[in-house]
């Protein structure tokens, strides 16, 4: 599951868009995720691959969409990829960091989820 740093809704959504388009407001995830419209169409591949390979499903949240558990999880760690556990828990799978470092480039994303699936699974 991936957190966005920003908020859902209309409001959340005018307000990232315009605090992006002046330098205020950054998420890595949403660069990842979505261009300036919608969502990518190479995301889009890699969640059907992702679920069709590991019958793993990739949900995304705003950060005012979240359950407790997942605010638990990743409070203060926004953009963030959260996994959850069999207890139903959440740890963190991949940081802000590592979401920066793929430059925006979803095949990047790809692979550093599937590295990181290489230790899990």
């Amino acid at each position: 599951m991936g957190v966005y740093k920003a908020d859902g809704g209309f409001v959340g959504e005018v307000s990232y868009f315009l605090g992006h388009l002046v330098g205020m407001k950054e998420c890595s995830l949403c660069d990842i995720t979505h261009s300036p419209i919608k969502k990518r169409a190479a995301f889009k591949e890699f969640e059907k691959k992702l679920l069709a390979e590991h019958k793993i499903g990739f949900s995304l949240v705003h950060m005012n969409e979240r359950t407790p558990a997942e605010l638990a999880a990743s409070k203060g760690r926004e953009p963030c990829v959260l996994l959850e556990n069999e207890d139903g828990s959440f740890s963190l799978f991949l940081d802000y960091v590592e979401l920066k470092a793929t430059s925006g480039k979803v095949s990047s994303f790809e692979k550093l989820v599937q590295s990181r699936l290489d230790i899990y699974l």
